[in-house]
């Protein structure tokens, strides 16, 4: 039901991502997604009413980014895509091996990065590396930022309550 009534999500930046792999459980929806309901009902020219309320988050999202090479420092066009929590990149949009595959699962922040000589970029912090991205435009690096900040939020929140329940397991 889904994917016929929401089949696509449009952004600021005028990029259509398709919908293609629904969580299997109940996720929150982050708030970036609100406006999404309604903007899919004027495409097609259904209310927002007739479209499923309760649909599964999807919190996925892809692109083409610049990356920092980790030991020459070099800039190069990646294309990444966001699963659940990992976030892939590729050498581009029809490669079908990713370069490497992050768990954010152990990602600790991700940020706005004025350090760099680039505009509108972002990193992404882990325990080993942290990650230096740019995106084309400011509203780009904005959306993958808040994408991002929200998993790291639904992980962290699905932590809290592995530890709480096991706490009210073992006492």
């Amino acid at each position: 039901m889904h994917f016929a009534n929401q089949p696509l999500i449009g952004s600021e930046t005028g990029t259509l991502i398709v919908l293609k792999h629904p969580y299997p459980h109940e996720v929150e929806e982050p708030s970036i997604y609100e406006s999404v309901r309604v903007h899919t009902a004027m495409q097609t020219g259904r209310t927002e009413n007739d479209l499923v309320p309760n649909a599964p988050s999807l919190g996925t999202k892809e692109g083409y980014l610049i990356k920092q090479g980790k030991i020459v420092k070099n800039w190069k066009t990646r294309w990444f895509t966001l699963h659940r929590n990992e976030l892939k990149y590729f050498k581009d949009q029809t490669a079908t091996e990713p370069i490497r595959a992050l768990d954010l699962t152990e990602c600790s922040a991700v940020q706005f990065d004025y350090s760099q000589e680039r505009v509108n970029c972002f990193c992404l912090v882990f325990p080993l590396r942290t990650y230096y991205l740019c995106a084309k435009t400011g509203i780009e690096a904005d959306e993958w930022i808040k994408i991002l900040r929200w998993k790291l939020s639904q992980i962290r929140k699905q932590v809290e309550q592995r530890s709480a329940s096991s706490s009210q397991l073992h006492p």
